[in-house]
């Protein structure tokens, strides 16, 4: 029984990995059959297990910290040839963009060191479009040949994260993924509050909103991870996951609030918060000037990228991979919404 090992457990795509690990992916026929698996998952020493919900009962809970190397050997302990699924990371710092390095950075390296010492088969490493940066023209799309250009602090802290995974590939096998935007149940708050600004009329569209968005729905994500799991050819490769193509913001808003009225019932308003593309630009300026000095404001950063172009191809992934997303924006909006409706959530 291969033993998997996974990063990030109780975060938006943890949660579903784990689930997959244990049940597989049933509109996946290589994947829906994944037989009996041991998952063992890394948790803060005071998190709360509520959001791997049953699965808790049915994974292995190792308590330990990226930022404490020595806290990782329980983790790693008896995991020779094991295969290591890091997911874990910081996205949108609480407490200001040092976390970015104390976690992405060198919590990366702390866990690379730890599976190398215990002999851990294969690390599958989610990364992020952010290394990459954002297209330089309408029409471009990133393919794995695409240079870093980060976006600020997180864009350069995945890199540098994904540089100490490649020289790790000496003495273990690694391989990476980069999936974009990511959407579908289990989502954290900013998601639901994006649901709700479509609803009442204020979904942001800053420009034109002809701009391009690759996402990723998080079983295709799952899909891509466990294929880069099993695909010997993958060692040492980079890959882009996401949806079969890129959506326009126009598109995206329009999916959201079609499904609000049609297929849940909700009350439209049936408008657009229009911003001129300089909104982001100033954003942007702002969000380089805070954070050049260790600051972070989520709403900043996310208007600074608002008006702009982060598109690529999975090409790579479905040669190499057998790579095949399963679900596109609709249904896997629809299936968000309705995750959070019964979870109690509003919107």
């Amino acid at each position: 029984m291969t033993l998997a090992l996974v990063t990030g457990s109780l975060g938006w795509l943890g949660t579903r990995l784990v689930s997959a690990l244990l049940d597989g992916l049933p509109e996946v026929d290589a994947l829906a059959r994944p037989g009996k698996r041991a998952v063992r998952c890394l948790v803060l020493p005071e998190a709360d297990m509520a959001p791997l919900g049953a699965l808790a009962e049915r994974v292995e809970i190792s308590r330990g910290d990226l930022t404490d190397r020595a806290s990782l050997d329980a983790f790693v302990k008896d995991a020779k040839g094991a295969t290591l699924f890091h997911c874990a990371g910081v996205i949108h710092p609480s407490r200001g963009t040092s976390e970015f390095r104390a976690v992405n950075v060198e919590g990366t390296r702390n866990l690379i060191d730890a599976a190398k010492h215990a002999q851990v088969r294969r690390v599958v490493h989610v990364s992020s479009n952010s290394p990459i940066g954002t297209n330089r023209a309408p029409d471009e799309v990133f393919d794995e040949s695409a240079p870093f250009h980060p976006y600020m602090g997180y864009g350069k802290s995945k890199m540098l994260a994904e540089q100490i995974v490649n020289a790790a590939s000496g003495d273990i096998e690694t391989v990476i993924i980069r999936p974009p935007w990511f959407y579908g149940p289990g989502q954290p708050p900013r998601q639901t509050v994006f649901f709700t600004m479509i609803k009442e009329g204020r979904g942001p569209i800053v420009g034109s909103g002809d701009n391009r968005r690759s996402m990723a729905y998080v079983d295709n994500i799952c899909q891509g991870l466990l294929l880069c799991e099993r695909t010997e050819a993958a060692r040492g490769q980079t890959y882009w996951i996401a949806d079969a193509h890129p959506y326009t913001m126009n598109e995206i808003l329009g999916t959201v609030e079609r499904l609000l009225e049609t297929d849940f019932g909700m009350q439209v308003a049936h408008k657009r918060m229009h911003l001129p593309g300089i909104a982001s630009q100033i954003a942007y300026g702002v969000d380089g000037l805070m954070q050049s000095v260790g600051l972070y404001h989520q709403k900043i950063h996310v208007l600074s990228e608002m008006n702009k172009t982060i598109a690529c191809t999975i090409d790579k992934a479905r040669r190499e991979l057998g790579y095949d997303p399963k679900i596109a924006l609709e249904e896997g909006m629809r299936r968000s919404i309705r995750w959070l409706l019964d979870h109690g959530g509003t919107i």
